[in-house]
């Protein structure tokens, strides 16, 4: 009898676990539908709900983590890629889950990141410069060719700050090959702007940070509604 009552109890255990799955699966799909419809993008997005039993966040209305993974985005001639969204605090109760209303959906806190690769920072830069890579917390770049009638031939690291138009990249020191040409006329002449100022949270970057691939950039937002989110 213990053996039979075990058996009952593991098929109705991994009746309710394989009914969980499968509504995560329904409800992850239909995320990524309502997001790749809001945003017009050309693939419906990654989407993976984070949280055991998700049956239990579905009847409550609330989501503790939702992931979105986008992948590229444009924004004034700048492609991005690598974007994603994380999602905390998802309130959006089950029947306008199921009826793809997002009027009443709120997230608590929601996060955007993406990386803007060198190729796409260098199409925005001055010809002098000649290649872009991480130094730290700034950038190092090459430079070659002249300036005012001086010859350049050398690298400079160069900070990024996040500006109302973007982020503004600044050099800040010279190295060898240029400490002929002073460095507030290499500020002047060779400082330029890669116009990406926020990501699909409505809300401006507020995070930079070089990596191999390029900038990683962030950007919160708090208490929104899921429908304006989609709109900004």
């Amino acid at each position: 009898m213990r053996k039979v009552l075990l058996v009952l109890l593991v098929l109705v255990v991994g009746g309710v676990i394989a009914t969980d799955r499968i509504g995560v699966r329904i409800a992850q799909d239909q995320i990524g539908q309502q997001i790749q419809s809001q945003y017009n993008l050309l693939r419906q997005p990654d989407v993976k709900i984070h949280g055991f039993p998700f049956l239990t966040q579905a009847v409550g209305g609330e989501y503790d983590r939702i992931e979105v993974g986008i992948g590229d985005w444009t924004q004034e001639d700048v492609r991005v890629t690598d974007v994603k969204i994380e999602m905390r605090g998802l309130k959006a109760p089950l029947s306008d889950v199921t009826a793809g209303n997002s009027a009443n959906m709120t997230v608590r806190t929601a996060t955007a990141s993406a990386v803007i690769p060198y190729g796409a920072i260098q199409q925005r830069a001055p010809k002098e410069v000649k290649k872009i890579g991480p130094k730290g917390d700034d950038l190092q770049v090459d430079l070659t060719g002249s300036l005012m009638g001086l010859p350049l031939n050398g690298t400079a690291v160069v900070s990024v700050k996040v500006v109302d138009k973007g982020l503004a990249i600044t050099p800040v020191s010279v190295g060898t090959g240029g400490a002929q040409i002073p460095l507030n006329l290499i500020q002047r002449q060779l400082t330029w702007t890669v116009p990406v100022t926020d990501l699909p949270v409505g809300s401006r970057i507020s995070e930079v940070q070089p990596t191999p691939e390029g900038l990683r950039v962030a950007a919160t937002a708090e208490n929104l509604q899921l429908s304006k989110l989609a709109q900004s």
